[in-house]
């Protein structure tokens, strides 16, 4: 599922009214932000946010530069999205490291937020970037937790520190000398949640802090409960003085208002979000790709570092090249189709394409259970027709079907799908005058 599909697709429907016109009046400027503020308060933004959100644009858009424009309407989009990138704080926010080693990040949330299996991605991102973090369990009240903890540490090879029940403070102050003595540089310290916000727990998170002095406090927040994140990272903020928020659960079925209104809010920058459940699906947060994704203009730097780290560079020029020869099989889309497999969900990736939205793709395109089916079905061809499917008619289709255990519909889907990839990855290649390089 694209990020906040639902947000975008709306958005976008209030845009394509204004882009069909070669001219805009202030009433159809005035009519168009009444239709963006309903859709942010439908996606859960702060009322307040929306409001000074909408008073921004609605005054850089009726400018003279806009309203004599010969695209007035993309010119409304542009400054949505630059108002869209500032309000979710312009730039990408690092992970700060401490002048003194080891680096003390403090792991905070509610329960169900996330919390437990955001500190083993984070971890494992450290560790893919040359650093030596370990964990540890400081959540001494709900049952199994330092044993999942330590589950998630062996699953991403990382130690994890625990001492029992013993005070999570007094745990980490001796977690910390420990990281010291054994040349750990980043410990990232996982503390107790509660169902909600009460005295006791803050309390403790305070002894925490006060005890170790962390570089980071970094607050996990369900982004799928829009509204309530942000009061419940302003009060955590309020306690603890938090330096940032991870948002999780990005990849479901959420609104956006968690994203758009926490920077606005509290001031806090997110560094990081979860757009998954396995241990890779951990991203940098960057307010100016997110924007581009919610407005459908694509991800394409994002799209770059999915693929460095899946596709190596011999591997691009070659693939480039079949483009540019016009020598892609569906050997080479089987390949493809394994790559993308290790990249994250097809409608992800797609959702990083600019205008992806807008392609007549099949359904099936973004099924991942077709995959599945498409390769059954290519691996039930002969070699020659896999080197050239032109050549599969009626009698071919029927035989494939049978061999794959599918029907002579799934075989046209595949085709179909297979020349509409071609088209579409003709502007990587820099085939289309104007199109974009393969992004490696």
């Amino acid at each position: 599922m694209a990020l906040f599909g639902t947000l975008g697709e709306k958005l976008n429907h209030v845009f394509s009214k204004i882009t069909k016109r070669g001219t805009l009046t202030e009433l159809e400027i005035k009519n168009a932000m009444r239709e963006i503020k309903l859709v942010l308060l439908e996606a859960d933004v702060n009322y307040l946010v929306v409001k000074d959100f909408v008073a921004k644009v609605t005054e850089k858009s009726m400018g003279e530069r806009v309203m004599k424009s010969l695209t007035p309407g993309q010119q409304v989009i542009k400054i949505v999205n630059e108002e869209l990138t500032e309000l979710m704080g312009s730039t990408n926010s690092k992970l700060a490291v401490s002048s003194k080693l080891p680096t003390v990040i403090m792991m905070c949330g509610l329960q169900g937020a996330g919390k437990t299996t955001m500190c083993g991605k984070l971890a494992k991102m450290l560790k893919k970037q040359g650093k030596k973090p370990m964990l540890v369990a400081c959540d001494i009240y709900r049952p199994a937790a330092i044993n999942q903890l330590k589950t998630l540490g062996k699953q991403v090879d990382v130690e994890v520190y625990d001492e029992g029940t013993a005070k999570p403070a007094k745990t980490s102050q001796n977690a910390i000398k420990y990281a010291e003595k054994k040349g750990y540089d980043t410990v990232i310290i996982y503390t107790a949640g509660r169902l909600q916000i009460n005295e006791e727990l803050m309390t403790e998170l305070q002894d925490i802090k006060k005890a170790v002095n962390p570089t980071e406090i970094l607050l996990t927040v369900d982004s799928m409960i829009g509204q309530e994140s942000v009061n419940v990272a302003t009060t955590f903020n309020e306690k603890l003085d938090i330096t940032g928020v991870i948002l999780t659960k990005l990849d479901g079925d959420t609104r956006g208002g968690a994203a758009l209104s926490i920077r606005a809010v509290t001031g806090k920058p997110i560094k990081f979000c979860g757009v998954g459940e396995k241990m890779d699906d951990i991203e940098p947060f960057y307010p100016d790709r997110m924007a581009s994704r919610i407005l459908d203009m694509g991800d394409v730097l994002s799209l770059i570092e999915k693929a460095q780290e899946t596709i190596t560079e011999e591997e691009a020029k070659k693939l480039e090249k079949k483009f540019r020869e016009n020598t892609f099989t569906l050997d080479d889309y089987l390949v493809q189709f394994e790559q993308l497999k290790k990249m994250g969900s097809i409608s992800d990736i797609l959702a990083m394409i600019p205008g992806a939205n807008k392609l007549k793709l099949n359904a099936n395109a973004v099924d991942e259970k077709q995959l599945a089916r498409n390769k059954s079905i290519i691996l039930s061809m002969t070699k020659k027709e896999r080197q050239d499917p032109d050549i599969i008619k009626g009698s071919h289709k029927r035989r494939i079907a049978e061999g794959s255990g599918t029907s002579i519909q799934d075989v046209n889907i595949l085709l179909k799908q297979f020349n509409q990839s071609k088209e579409l990855m003709k502007q990587f290649s820099g085939k289309k005058k104007g199109g974009f390089r393969l992004p490696f």
